[in-house]
């Protein structure tokens, strides 16, 4: 596998334009462990500068809600493709979504026994030139892109794009076929079960790229509630030669973890960059 060494981490938020770096998106289960006959979760999702606090605004996911609006800095995207996986592999829909002012919620019936994975997975380019001395941008498919942004126009920049956003709940016993990567961008597989996570233990995580071991890259663990204390309590992890990490968790609560990459080794035409992300949100209980 080639090497990351020049490969550098970008804030680069699953999502949001480049002109939103500062914040970030994720989603927030309401539960990720439950028990009983088919249980319910809530979810809420949003983009914030705190996590889990909604003060910014809410993820624009396709079917949940209204039409989508213009997002921070003023770009109007297309909303994101949600995925919810049943421990069958089968597609589970969302029910009673609403889009709000600062966060977007959606439910969920945990009708069979096993793990769930809820993923929000974008790919595709972003073009960014100079017109009129202006900044222009644009996103889109491939096919898309000679209609809507000029070969030779001025500082063009083609980027190729690959986010992936999860969490995951459990309704009885863990199970383990929502694992299985898809060798798209940047993929979690563990080794620890993620809803079997525990403060002052340490969890096992590999990393793919591409479905390659994702080598020496730097994971961001952020605990959430960074609202309420006076240091913000992330702290940052390297993968080993395997693309896996250990993670100790400090305490219980709600944490969040990314990785970013960006390059261009590799990268294929059109595009002239690539950027990859991956974040999820995880629960760590009490031993």
């Amino acid at each position: 596998m080639k090497s990351f060494a020049k490969w550098t981490a970008v804030a680069l938020a699953v999502c949001l334009p480049l002109s939103a770096q500062a914040h970030r998106a994720w989603m927030l289960p309401s539960a990720t462990v439950l028990s009983g006959d088919e249980p319910w979760i809530t979810v809420d999702a949003a983009v914030s500068n705190d996590l889990f606090y909604f003060e910014h605004f809410p993820m624009q996911l396709a079917g949940v809600g209204d039409a989508p609006q213009a997002g921070p800095g003023g770009m109007r995207r297309p909303p994101a493709q949600l995925v919810i996986s049943a421990p069958d592999g089968s597609a589970v829909e969302p029910q009673n979504g609403h889009r709000g002012r600062y966060r977007s919620t959606f439910d969920v019936q945990l009708s069979q026994k096993g793990t769930y994975k809820l993923a929000v997975a974008n790919s595709g380019l972003m073009a960014m030139w100079k017109e009129n001395g202006e900044t222009r941008r644009w996103m889109g498919s491939a096919e898309e892109l000679a209609a809507n942004v000029p070969e030779k126009a001025e500082e063009r920049r083609v980027v190729r794009t690959a986010n992936r956003m999860e969490t995951f709940v459990t309704s009885g016993a863990p199970t383990e076929s929502v694992f299985t990567p898809t060798n798209v961008g940047l993929e979690l597989v563990p080794t620890t079960h993620p809803n079997d996570l525990f403060a002052g233990e340490a969890a096992e995580f590999a990393f793919l790229l591409d479905g390659k071991p994702a080598a020496d890259v730097e994971v961001l663990v952020v605990p959430g509630g960074n609202r309420y204390r006076d240091q913000t309590g992330d702290f940052t992890l390297k993968t080993d030669s395997e693309g896996k990490v250990n993670i100790t968790w400090p305490e219980p609560g709600m944490y969040w973890i990314e990785v970013e990459l960006s390059g261009s080794e590799g990268v294929e035409a059109p595009a002239t960059e690539r950027r990859a992300a991956y974040s999820a949100t995880l629960e760590v209980l009490a031993p």
